[in-house]
């Protein structure tokens, strides 16, 4: 009986083919989709990839709709979350991590508390302040609310890291004649790289993806997101189906290699803050 039992490497092994399979079939699955014709599509029976690979599709994604417009739009509003995000989270980790701070652990657990409210519960009250201020259709009403929902994350894994960086390389530097500022800029910013790229890699991510505030903030034509001008090219009673992949492609493409160029940054940036 105990050669019917997997051993803990294989099991371990399995769960991560899971995971990867689990990961990848959706994203091959609309790259094939995005290959074939309308035709191909809906024959039966089902063909796994496509016989007669087009790119039509990706011609009729940008003909379609201004699609580079949307990728244009997506790059900008999470390009200025990701460095307003890096910005005020790197000052804030440092502050928690660095000075004496009454209710230190009070407020890092209001962070935590806050990184999960559903976003949903969150609309209504950002939709009238944006509106107040005047800020609607525009990158604003969008990077702010961004920023916002990305800084308790990022806050926590800077937090953590700057926690990891030997408290004497700092103190070593400010004897040295460097001012606080000083030495966290030369000194622990440096050293922090790796959970920097993290922090922002995440912010990145989740301004690109996000759908409901960019639906619910700009109605502007002109200031449409990428997940929510992919919404365009359904009709009433048609989905093009291939043509929605061909886009769905472009939106996955630049998230999928930034993630792929900086992995050993991103892996050593969530690790590194439990290693000390």
């Amino acid at each position: 009986m105990k050669g019917a039992f997997l051993s803990p490497a294989a099991m371990r092994r399995l769960a991560a083919l899971a995971v990867v399979i689990n990961g990848l079939f959706p994203a091959v699955w609309i790259l094939f989709t995005s290959l074939k014709t309308e035709r191909e599509l809906t024959q039966t029976p089902i063909t796994w990839w496509p016989h007669a690979p087009t790119l039509e599709n990706f011609a009729h994604a940008f003909a379609d709709q201004p699609l580079a417009l949307f990728v244009f739009n997506s790059v900008a509003v999470a390009l200025l979350a990701t460095g307003l995000t890096l910005s005020v989270a790197t000052l804030a980790a440092y502050a928690l991590a660095r000075l004496e701070i009454s209710y230190r652990n009070t407020a890092l657990s209001v962070i935590v508390a806050t990184s999960t409210f559903p976003l949903v519960t969150l609309l209504v009250p950002l939709f009238e302040t944006m509106r107040a201020v005047g800020l609607l259709n525009s990158y604003a009403a969008l990077v702010l609310p961004y920023t916002v929902l990305s800084l308790p994350v990022c806050t926590l894994v800077l937090v953590s890291f700057f926690e990891s960086i030997p408290a004497d390389l700092e103190n070593a530097a400010r004897c040295d004649g460097c001012t606080r500022l000083g030495a966290m800029w030369r000194i622990l910013l440096p050293l922090a790289t790796p959970g920097m790229f993290t922090a922002g890699i995440l912010t990145f991510v989740n301004s690109w993806d996000e759908f409901l505030l960019a639906l619910s903030f700009n109605s502007a034509p002109g200031l449409r997101t990428l997940p929510v001008g992919i919404t365009l090219y359904q009709g009433e009673f048609t989905f093009p189906w291939p043509v929605i992949s061909a886009a769905l492609v472009v939106g996955i493409v630049p998230v999928a290699l930034l993630i792929v160029i900086f992995q050993q940054r991103v892996l050593s940036g969530l690790t590194a803050g439990g290693l000390k």
